[in-house]
């Protein structure tokens, strides 16, 4: 009767580890492959990225797409802005010119702006002209274009108009 016991017992124990086996096998770890950089996490098999940084991965700057020289066509005004990565923050970046407005003659201003995948946003103050921003990114035709319209507060004056910005090559 012993014997019967220990070969039902270790027949169970068998049965056990092979059905644990099994369980786990079939359960896979769609975040075992998967390096979400600069913080990122995997949830899904996909990374969640922090502010600042986007990519399947978590591996490109938000604010790097948007930094070049851009012609900046509004009413019957061509100009030319500048916008630079923030080097201290991967959600900012330093819009120059916007609105060819200018601090002394000949002078231009460089406004903070906040970057998220498809907006740029500013508010900000500088040489007493308080600007307020909202420009849409978009790049599907090969061409980046910032879109959208700006209010600018100086000497008791408000200048508000629509804006388009094409990224030059």
């Amino acid at each position: 009767m012993k014997p019967f016991k220990n070969v039902l017992f270790s027949a169970m124990l068998t049965l056990g580890a092979f059905g644990a086996i099994t369980y786990t096998a079939c359960n896979k770890d769609e975040c075992k492959d998967v390096v979400c950089q600069n913080g990122g996490s995997c949830a899904g098999g996909n990374c969640s990225c922090p502010a600042g940084y986007e990519g399947s991965r978590c591996e490109t700057l938000t604010n790097a797409k948007y930094t070049g020289t851009y012609t900046a066509v509004e009413s019957s005004s061509v100009y030319v802005v500048t916008i630079t990565a923030d080097p201290t923050n991967p959600s900012k970046v330093l819009v120059k010119n916007l609105g060819n407005y200018g601090c002394t003659l000949g002078g231009d201003i460089t406004y903070e702006g906040t970057t998220s995948s498809t907006v740029l946003t500013i508010d900000d103050t500088k040489c007493s002209t308080h600007m307020t921003a909202t420009l849409n990114y978009n790049s599907a035709s090969g061409v980046t274009t910032l879109t959208g319209s700006y209010t600018a507060v100086y000497g008791g004056i408000t200048d508000t108009y629509s804006v388009t910005l094409t990224k030059n090559p």
